[in-house]
C-alpha cells in the first residue's frame, strides 16, 4: 500500500457541531495521496452536540505527525479551553504541520493553545469578541489566511475554508470540480444567515438563547488567556 503523501487531523471531541468537521472533511477527502485522522483522547465514538456520534480512528498517543490539523467548533469547547492534555496535542501537532486550521469556534481553543497571537483569524459571529483575548486579529470573514494559520467563520464557511486549503494543496481546478461534484451553489431560502441580514431582532433573540453558554465561554476565555499570560 502506498504510503499518504499529506495526513490530515480534525480534533473530534463531546459537544462538538459536526458539520464543522464533516463538511471539511468531505471536501478534503477528495485530496490524492492524503489520510484523514478523527483524534480524540480514545479512539472510540464522539458524540456531536445533537447527538450524532463519530468514531474516533485514533487517540492522541496513536495519532502520527499531521501536516495538517484543525479543530471544529461546537458547544463543547467550552471545556476544552482549559483541557491541558487537548492543548498540549494541539501544540506538539502545530510545531510541525503545514497548515493549522479551524472551523467556526474551534479558533478558540486554537487561542488557548496560544496560537493566534498576533494573527489574523475568524470564528462564529457570536464568539468573535472573544479572538481578541487570545492575542489575535479579529476579520469578519468566511475564510481567513494568515501564513500556515486558516480559519473559517461559522460551520457551513467549512466548506468554504476546504475548498480554499483544497485549491491551495491540489490546484485550482480539483477545488473547482469538488465544488461542483458537492453541487455547492447555495441559495439560504431566507436570506438570514449572517447577522447583517438578519436583523438586530432576530441577532438579538439569538444571542438570548444562547446567553447561559456564551457567559460560560467568555469566563472560560478569560481562564484560558490568564494562563497564557506568563508565557
Amino acid at each position: 500500500m502506498t504510503e499518504p503523501t499529506f495526513r490530515i487531523g480534525f480534533l473530534l471531541f463531546p459537544g462538538m457541531t459536526q458539520l464543522d468537521m464533516t463538511g471539511p472533511y468531505e471536501v478534503l477527502s477528495r485530496l490524492p495521496g492524503s489520510a484523514i485522522h478523527l483524534v480524540w483522547k480514545e479512539a472510540g465514538p464522539v458524540a456531536s452536540d445533537r447527538g450524532l456520534a463519530i468514531v474516533a480512528t485514533d487517540s492522541f498517543v496513536t495519532c502520527p505527525p499531521l501536516d495538517l490539523i484543525c479543530v471544529p467548533g461546537g458547544p463543547g469547547i467550552n471545556e476544552l479551553l482549559t483541557d491541558a492534555p487537548v492543548l498540549d496535542f494541539i501544540r506538539h501537532q502545530a510545531w510541525g504541520a503545514r497548515y493549522i486550521t479551524s472551523v467556526c469556534t474551534g479558533a478558540l481553543v486554537l487561542g488557548a493553545a496560544g496560537l493566534l497571537y498576533g494573527k489574523r483569524a475568524t470564528t462564529h459571529w457570536m464568539s468573535h469578541d472573544l479572538l481578541a483575548a487570545f492575542g489575535a486579529v479579529p476579520v469578519k470573514a468566511r475564510v481567513v489566511t494568515d501564513g500556515r494559520l486558516i480559519t473559517g467563520g461559522g460551520v457551513t464557511a467549512g466548506i468554504d475554508f476546504a475548498l480554499t486549503i483544497l485549491a491551495e494543496l491540489g490546484g485550482r481546478e480539483l477545488a473547482q470540480a469538488v465544488e461542483l461534484g458537492l453541487e455547492y451553489d447555495p441559495q439560504p431560502p431566507f436570506g438570514t444567515g449572517s447577522p447583517e441580514r438578519a436583523g438586530p431582532e432576530l441577532e438579538a433573540r439569538m444571542r438570548a438563547l444562547s446567553d447561559r453558554i456564551q457567559g460560560l465561554r467568555a469566563e472560560q476565555v478569560r481562564r484560558a488567556a490568564a494562563a497564557l499570560a506568563p508565557a
